[in-house]
């Protein structure tokens, strides 16, 4: 039991990191507003973001700046580069999809799944008609 424990409490940040990936995927999948889809998908993309930073940490480890010493730990800047220029671009995803939602809504006058698969079923047109 104690090391299950410690395994648990020794990997904090990676067990968060599922839990928000997965409560993000369920809101995304489960709903059928697509506002909510969008805070959803932002949270899952969230827990990406944090799991890479995790893992970009070292224990004991310091800014790669060259002091002249040789036995120096040095940290990974390399993840946390790369998170940033994932959340500019994850912002601007965000930005595009409510706009969208927002010429949806004005098209439709609704922002929920089936009540928009309905409006377009009404003007489906029948298959063995050619246009």
């Amino acid at each position: 039991m104690d090391s299950v424990l410690s395994l648990i409490s020794g990997h904090y940040n990676y067990w968060m990191g599922i839990v928000l990936m997965m409560l993000g995927l369920y809101v995304a999948i489960s709903r059928g507003n697509l506002i909510k889809k969008v805070v959803g998908l932002n949270l899952f993309q969230t827990s990406v973001f944090m799991l890479y930073i995790s893992m970009g940490k070292v224990t004991g480890g310091t800014a790669p700046i060259l002091t002249g010493k040789p036995d120096t730990i040095y940290s990974n800047p390399l993840p946390h580069v790369l998170i940033l220029t994932a959340i500019v671009v994850g912002i601007s995803t965000t930005a595009l999809a409510l706009a969208l939602i927002v010429r949806i809504r004005e098209a439709y006058g609704t922002i929920e799944e089936d009540e928009i698969a309905a409006i377009e079923r009404q003007f489906e047109f029948p298959k063995d008609r050619v246009a």
